[in-house]
């Protein structure tokens, strides 16, 4: 079992940044990807970047350039930079990971992300 622990959320105005970290800690073997998904009212949970135990990161379209995601394999963390954050970058953000071997995953509690315009 793993515990997801999300910290950093809060409210930041157009254009600003914010640092979301996650930690994961429990009884694992390793993780293999970290993620962070995110889901608006009344919209489907998304994905908006993931990394590789190796570093190879991804981004969905709408934060590239914007966003930069970050992990630290010895402390089993994962960091989201939000830069020039826009109104509809406001969702719950939500810390994933999936492990090996089991392949299983895993999700934090969610961390409420807020931008005024």
């Amino acid at each position: 079992q793993v515990r997801l622990v999300e910290s950093g959320g809060g409210l930041v105005q157009a254009g600003g940044f914010l640092r979301l970290s996650c930690t994961a800690s429990g009884n694992f073997f390793g993780i293999a990807t970290m993620g962070w998904y995110r889901q608006a009212p009344g919209k489907q949970r998304e994905l908006v970047a993931k990394i590789t135990r190796g570093g190879v990161e991804s981004y969905a379209d709408s934060v590239k350039g914007r966003f930069t995601i970050s992990r630290d394999n010895a402390k089993n963390t994962v960091d989201l930079h939000l830069n020039s954050a826009k109104p509809e970058d406001t969702a719950v953000y939500y810390c994933n990971v999936d492990t090996f071997p089991t392949g299983l995953q895993f999700w934090g509690q969610g961390t409420q992300v807020t931008v005024s315009s």
